[in-house]
């Protein structure tokens, strides 16, 4: 399997990666599976994908996980109140680690600032740097560990409806040839992601007919960030101000040591060399990768960008 990792859409280039990639009709001597999207991170606009299906050839299949996970709270209220509960417990584990954040990468900051051509106060921002990392990595764990606790006491094979719900994407995914997910609410896209199972309806090693092994899953902008093992928020130019860049939680895990940062020349201050240095240094070993309008990443499912 091949993931493609795509810069901002504004000026398409998904239709080019389809054709580079044989996808499309007219590389196929038999007939081509249907192409998948995912667009839920739309949210309400999840079934404006006209401009997608264009670029698409029109033979694509809205997989609609946000018109599935409004179908669940419907039909399941006791799930969705579960989830709503998680969602309160995670945004206060967010709050709290925010608050904590904000005085180590304070300290972080003071320190550097300080720093120069002194060994013990080098040292000792360095030392900072490893007190935030720790912080982080607390805090993708605790964040993994209530929802796996969630989905331990209402898993979701046992809710008929969601249940339902999974087996139809399997079996779109069974028989498409790609997977294509663009961008909007990263958080609300993490979560259908999950909820629905998509990673392990994808076709694997080994799995599937042998037309599987040419498959693509292809993505950008909050479509990219949810592939990753830790899904990084951030913004230095928002209207409130510069906020810390934060750990939000873990996507599909198709994509592993890399932080993607789509409009990266928009949202971040890349001329501070000295707050990019702590933000590589911060998220290090794994790359720190911009995607900006253009860019194309081509990985095998798995690989770090």
């Amino acid at each position: 399997m091949k993931v493609v990792l795509l810069g901002p859409q504004r000026r398409p280039t998904v239709e080019s990666v389809v054709r580079s990639l044989g996808l499309d009709h007219a590389a196929q001597a038999g007939p081509v599976g249907p192409v998948a999207t995912i667009t839920a991170g739309w949210q309400e606009r999840e079934p404006d994908d006209g401009e997608l299906r264009r670029l698409l050839g029109g033979r694509d299949v809205n997989l609609g996980l946000y018109r599935r996970w409004l179908d669940v709270q419907e039909r399941d209220p006791e799930f969705a109140a579960a989830h709503r509960a998680l969602a309160e417990a995670l945004a206060e584990l967010q709050e709290l680690y925010l608050l904590r954040l904000d005085y180590a990468l304070q300290a972080v900051y003071a320190l550097q600032r300080h720093a120069r051509g002194d060994a013990v106060r080098r040292d000792g921002a360095g030392e900072a740097i490893a007190a935030v990392r720790e912080l982080d990595a607390a805090h993708l764990r605790r964040v993994n560990e209530a929802r796996l606790e969630f989905y331990g006491r209402f898993p979701p094979h046992d809710r008929p409806v969601i249940a339902g719900h999974r087996a139809e994407v399997a079996a779109v995914l069974r028989g498409a040839a790609a997977l294509v997910l663009a961008g909007g609410h990263v958080g609300v896209l993490t979560d259908v992601l999950h909820l629905f199972n998509v990673a392990a309806a994808l076709p694997g090693p080994g799995s599937g007919p042998p037309e599987a092994a040419g498959f693509a899953v292809i993505a950008w902008s909050a479509g990219a960030m949810a592939l990753t093992d830790r899904v990084v928020l951030f913004g230095d130019r928002s209207p409130q101000g510069a906020g810390h860049p934060e750990v939000y939680g873990s996507g599909l895990s198709l994509v592993r040591d890399a932080v993607l940062l789509p409009h990266a020349r928009a949202r971040l201050r890349l001329d501070d060399a000295p707050r990019m240095a702590i933000f590589a240094r911060r998220f290090g070993p794994a790359r720190c990768v911009p995607l900006e309008t253009g860019t194309r990443i081509d990985l095998d499912g798995g690989d770090g960008a």
